[in-house]
């Protein structure tokens, strides 16, 4: 046997070694999958309040660069390093000022207009169904339609009450203590939560210079540039898609109350919300808010229903063509495919969280493929733009074009 021979056979060895090695592996790994999960889970558990303060000072820091750039030129030389602790305490206290003014202007409403759903609801669907009647008049096919929908909805009201809410309040009853317990657990973690956010935005550029210094040390200055640039893609995409997502809710929240408050539509603010919360989502947003609205009003009065959906397609018309693009910008670059797509995917996995951060996300990942191909055509010594292989790879009809004259 040939040295050749002897050199084949130890790398077909040595190959199928490392493919069984890695099945093995592999099967571990799905083996201890659960493992791994609820050990992430532990640890995420046990640095929730870091989670919380990282979450509120990456929302709080453009508004405390902006505090910190007024107070440096506000403020004379000799009292410009305070600048930066008036703008981080400014910073928090406004964040709180605004939650707070939330809840206290619409809560209560929103638990007034909840509970007065609740009472009046029999009521309103049996006014629902005179309407009807009277609209598309004594229909047999029609009045029996509408029997059998009403019969359906109080028993399945009957059977949620009986088998789901009557046992849900004893539980709850006895879970008070543990309840109470994981309520109080929540508020401790997150007024840690809150003085993390301080310390975070108090030494945000400390943090930003030591992260720097340590990517330097562990990589070579080509990669290093390369890892900062793409962290500087995920800022701008994450921070800048994020805040101007919930300014452009929060104004498309106010126009929808003053909406229906001009036309009198029923529960303006309970509406309002849903539609600005929802709006948060991209691109099913609009439509997840819609329906649960137009449901609302419909009970109220089936006439302002329709109303209600001309009036929200013409709001998430001027959203979307005006307000969105004005606030946003084209920030991600994503086309309505992708952004589609994106939401499936994301939703799919992490459910509302990953509805509402699935387009910046996937941005990143799309910056990341379009930043390899790149590079992997400078390395083949290929052009990059696409119209240089037009000529190559021709579009369908002039591919029949040129069929049709080889033909002839």
């Amino acid at each position: 046997m040939g040295e050749s021979d002897k050199k084949r056979y130890l790398y077909i060895m040595l190959a199928g070694f490392g493919a069984i090695s890695l099945s093995v592996v592999l099967f571990f790994i799905l083996y201890g999958m659960k493992n791994i999960s609820d050990a992430f889970k532990r640890l995420s558990d046990i640095l929730s309040p870091f989670i919380y303060g990282g979450v509120v000072a990456y929302l709080l820091r453009p508004l405390c660069n902006h505090f910190e750039t007024f107070f440096r030129e506000l403020l004379p030389e000799k009292a410009k390093r305070a600048a930066g602790g008036i703008a981080v305490g400014l910073s928090l206290l406004t964040g709180l000022l605004v939650v707070y003014a939330l809840i206290i202007m619409i809560a209560p409403q929103l638990i007034d207009s909840v509970r007065s759903i609740w009472v009046t609801l029999p009521g309103k669907i049996n006014q629902l169904i005179d309407w009807l009647t009277r609209t598309f008049g004594e229909d047999e096919v029609l009045l029996h339609y509408m029997e059998s929908a009403y019969q359906t909805l109080y028993s399945e009201l009957d059977k949620w009450a009986r088998e789901t809410l009557v046992p849900g309040i004893s539980n709850l009853v006895s879970g008070v203590g543990m309840s109470v317990w994981k309520v109080l657990l929540f508020l401790k973690n997150f007024l840690i939560g809150l003085i993390v956010a301080v310390y975070l935005l108090a030494s945000r550029k400390k943090f930003k210079r030591q992260s720097i210094l340590v990517l330097r040390s562990v990589l070579k200055p080509k990669w290093a540039e390369l890892v900062l640039e793409e962290a500087a893609v995920v800022d701008r995409m994450f921070g800048g898609f994020i805040d101007g997502k919930i300014m452009d809710s929060a104004i498309i929240g106010v126009l929808c109350y003053l909406g229906c408050i001009t036309f009198r539509f029923p529960n303006a603010l309970l509406i309002s919300a849903i539609v600005a919360i929802t709006n948060i989502i991209p691109f099913f947003g609009p439509f997840i808010g819609a329906v649960p609205s137009i449901l609302l009003i419909l009970i109220e009065s089936p006439g302002k229903a329709l109303w209600f959906a001309v009036f929200i397609l013409a709001l998430q018309q001027l959203d979307g063509n005006v307000i969105g693009p004005k606030i946003l910008g084209d920030r991600t670059g994503l086309s309505s495919f992708w952004v589609l797509f994106s939401i499936t995917l994301f939703g799919g996995l992490w459910g509302l969280v990953g509805m509402v951060v699935c387009v910046p996300l996937f941005a990143v990942i799309y910056d990341i493929v379009k930043k390899l191909v790149r590079r992997g055509l400078q390395k083949n010594g290929l052009p990059e733009a696409w119209e240089q292989y037009k000529a190559d790879y021709p579009d369908e009809p002039e591919k029949e074009k040129r069929s049709r004259r080889g033909a002839k």
